[in-house]
């Protein structure tokens, strides 16, 4: 059984604690964090920093931007992590794609549509690929929102699976 006070939800740029995502995963894992992150990405990473502190077994699920944040994260504090779960992560942005992060074992999962047209799907595969060494990354026809996709998913068998298979689908 998974303790909800170290699940986390990261919303995407434009998001916040009562969107669609937030309001979902906390219905369905009650105490899980759900906080807002306004500001610039260095405001939004130091509000995260002091929320996670040094405690580890985090399962952390990031949005767009918010999967940006989740993935800065899980690369410079790996040990802290449980598992990285990131829904059309914005890693094409200079502030991770820029970086030469040494590859993390760290369980990870990512959805991403091939329809997305604000993250495109591709570049985001390839510097996945290179690092995250457990990766199931599930390509999905959604839009960049994936609210239908975060619907289908069985959140419960997601979060608590101890470990993955690696999986890439081309």
């Amino acid at each position: 059984m998974i303790d909800p006070s170290r699940l986390i939800f990261i919303h995407g740029l434009e998001g916040n604690s009562q969107g669609v995502k937030a309001v979902l995963l906390r219905g369905l894992f009650p105490g899980m964090l759900t906080p807002d992150f306004p500001g610039t990405l260095q405001q939004r990473m130091a509000s995260l920093y002091q929320i996670l502190g040094d405690r580890t077994g985090w399962t952390i699920i990031g949005s767009s931007f918010g999967g940006l944040m989740a993935a800065l994260f899980a690369c410079q504090h790996p040990a802290q992590m449980r598992k990285l779960i990131l829904l059309a992560p914005a890693l094409i942005l200079p502030e991770f794609a820029e970086q030469s992060f040494a590859p993390i074992q760290v369980p990870t999962v990512i959805y991403h549509s091939f329809r997305d047209e604000i993250v495109p799907m591709e570049p985001v595969r390839k510097l996945a690929e290179k690092t995250f060494t457990n990766l199931s990354f599930h390509v999905v026809d959604d839009d960049h929102g994936l609210y239908q996709t975060v619907h289908q998913i069985n959140w419960q068998e997601l979060i608590e699976k101890e470990g993955l298979r690696i999986r890439r689908q081309r």
